[in-house]
């Protein structure tokens, strides 16, 4: 077993991602008992540590509440550096601070194209020896970033300390899915070609870029969510049977299944864009970035032949949810004469991934009655659990630990940018759309019968 963490350093401290996922993360790790190593935030504000902890206050006040233990408890490990990343004297300052600690973890909450200057930084001052590195996503911004990225990561940190984070693995529904599939052996004769029709993912976000236009026009929705997010769900639900539960095996399978998913076809694509995106602050006046994508996958093998799995993404859609619907195929005859549904079979299984989180099974039975009609009804299992880690939570906790199951391996996230890769930047036409609507019309194209999950 690897050694626990002994420090953690988190860049970008005074940032937005710290104020609504790092504090709160680390006050639910006090409250636990998983955090026992000094805290240290590093960022360039001019504040003082004073400063720092009333930012950590006003976190965890708007996002979840304090925990008056748990937070004092957070405060007393709580430690400031504040310094410019390109100046050598902070990371200087930052070593100082680190005192005897020895395998610190370093978390960049901060912007991609800074990376590589705070790695190498650590490395010149001392600070990255015997430590481990957390690369917050967006790995990159196509195939050939992500490979110079992963390259000045690894001139500082060997592989076993580099850990990429995708924080949907560590929401509680994504890993529920994963342990469904390979836990109950009524689905493995069922979840192949010859019983599934497609496979349906969405993604519905009703709110807009919410004040954050500048940065979500440097990204978009395929960048923003559908190369990482998405891509990892489709992983869950199509690998094959890791060969134990072990981080390792668990990345080589999602590997796999990823490196067998096609390129991304332009004519399997639609992007779009929703009607006064470009009035959002920060937002350039001719933007093309997507506020929408709808895409048609293929993987290319044996299980999966022929099954299509759609996905899309989207803002100002009608309602906020993530889900999965594996729609499956048709009974081979009606033997009772019933005509068949419109569209597909009521046969299916749907996984509620939030903001709730459900698994249903979609089945026919008999109306009451003397004829033979049915109808369509679910079977559902739900779970609320008040005291459910959340991802930043447990990602943190796993990266001091040295586990990596969670966190993605550099040749899944080069696959990931394989796939999207192709249609990239302005490769296809960009359509309008109403806010509260399901995107624009032309997505019809790629499916013509969307599942389109409510609110409920």
């Amino acid at each position: 077993m690897p050694e626990p963490s002994d420090a953690l350093v988190f860049f970008g401290a005074t940032g937005d991602l710290a104020h609504k996922q790092i504090f709160p993360a680390l006050q639910s790790m006090a409250r636990r008992g998983h955090l026992n190593v000094p805290v240290i935030g590093v960022a360039k504000a001019n504040w003082n540590l004073d400063q720092l902890k009333t930012r950590a206050k006003d976190s965890v006040q708007q996002h979840g509440g304090i925990d008056p233990l748990a937070f004092d408890q957070l405060l007393a490990r709580l430690r400031y550096v504040d310094g410019d990343y390109e100046d050598p004297t902070t990371f200087d300052a930052l070593r100082r601070e680190l005192g005897s600690a020895q395998r610190p973890l370093h978390y960049l909450a901060i912007p991609a194209s800074l990376f590589s200057t705070v790695v190498s930084q650590l490395g010149r001052s001392g600070c990255a020896r015997g430590g481990r590195v957390v690369a917050e996503k967006p790995f990159g911004r196509n195939l050939a970033s992500a490979q110079a990225l992963n390259r000045a990561l690894l001139e500082v940190f060997p592989e076993p300390a580099v850990f990429r984070i995708d924080h949907y693995l560590g929401k509680e529904a994504v890993q529920n899915l994963l342990y469904f599939r390979f836990s109950n052996a009524f689905l493995e004769p069922i979840w192949n070609r010859n019983y599934i029709d497609s496979v349906q993912i969405v993604m519905a976000e009703e709110f807009g870029v919410a004040g954050r236009g500048r940065m979500y026009d440097e990204t978009g929705a395929l960048r923003d969510v559908v190369q990482n997010h998405l891509l990892q769900v489709v992983a869950c639900l199509a690998m094959e049977e890791p060969a134990s539960g072990c981080a390792e095996a668990l990345r080589d399978a999602r590997a796999r299944i990823l490196e067998m998913i096609q390129p991304l076809d332009p004519a399997h694509v639609v992007r779009g864009q929703f009607r006064g995106y470009l009035a959002e602050a920060g937002v350039a006046p001719d933007s093309r970035v997507e506020t929408f994508a709808a895409v048609r996958l293929s993987i290319d093998s044996w299980r999966w032949a022929g099954v299509p799995f759609y996905v899309r993404a989207g803002k100002r859609l009608p309602v906020t949810c993530t889900e999965v619907l594996v729609q499956l195929k048709q009974p081979p005859r009606s033997v009772f004469g019933e005509a068949s549904p419109k569209h597909g079979t009521s046969n299916h299984v749907r996984f509620r991934l939030g903001p709730d989180v459900k698994i249903a099974l979609g089945v026919r039975a008999k109306l009451a009655g003397e004829s033979m009609i049915g109808k369509e009804l679910e079977l559902i299992a739900a779970r609320e659990d008040p005291d459910e880690m959340q991802p930043y939570e447990r990602l943190l906790g796993d990266a001091l630990e040295g586990d990596h199951s969670l966190f993605t391996r550099e040749d899944s996230v080069e696959a990931e940018w394989r796939v999207v890769e192709p249609i990239l930047g302005d490769a296809t036409p960009i359509h309008d759309y109403e806010p509260g609507t399901w995107g624009p019309a032309n997505a019809d194209q790629i499916c013509s019968s969307w599942h389109n999950p409510t609110s409920r």
